[in-house]
């Protein structure tokens, strides 16, 4: 049975409007990022995602999918935070071909003062959206 051409539609448009809103928020936390702290969006998030784990470190393939990069657009920032001494690397004792990151203290101390910006721009961003028809619906579920 073939789906509605309406349901078809609504679906689309949901997901243009879903994109929409994802590059309004990502520009402004870019721009932001990078003029205040001199991180980009990805830099940021991870480590963010590192820095959450609270004693528990994680291998390369996990961070790759909680970023959502791949795995080697994922070693090349991870390698660039790490020449700039905001993450370390190590070998798992269990498995020498595992590799945990993680955060350096440098690393903590840019993201609590990247972290206020984050925060202060992703509001922004979300009440400007809310006030929007179109967006209104995702920044209500997202604020």
């Amino acid at each position: 049975m073939p789906i509605a051409d309406d349901a078809v539609e609504a679906r689309a448009q949901g997901w243009r409007t879903l994109a929409a809103l994802h590059a309004k928020i990502e520009d402004r936390l870019e721009k932001a990022l990078q003029k205040e702290h001199g991180l980009s969006v990805s830099e940021y998030t991870v480590l963010d995602v590192l820095a959450r784990q609270d004693g528990w470190h994680m291998r390369m393939q996990q961070l790759a999918r909680a970023v959502v990069l791949s795995q080697s657009a994922t070693t090349r920032l991870v390698t660039r935070l790490e020449n700039r001494g905001l993450l370390s690397r190590y070998l798992c004792e269990d498995d020498r071909r595992g590799i945990y990151t993680e955060v350096t203290q440098a690393g903590r101390d840019l993201l609590a003062t990247a972290g206020p910006t984050h925060d202060t721009v992703l509001k922004e961003v979300l009440a400007e959206a809310a006030e929007q028809p179109e967006l209104a619906p995702l920044a209500a579920v997202i604020a």
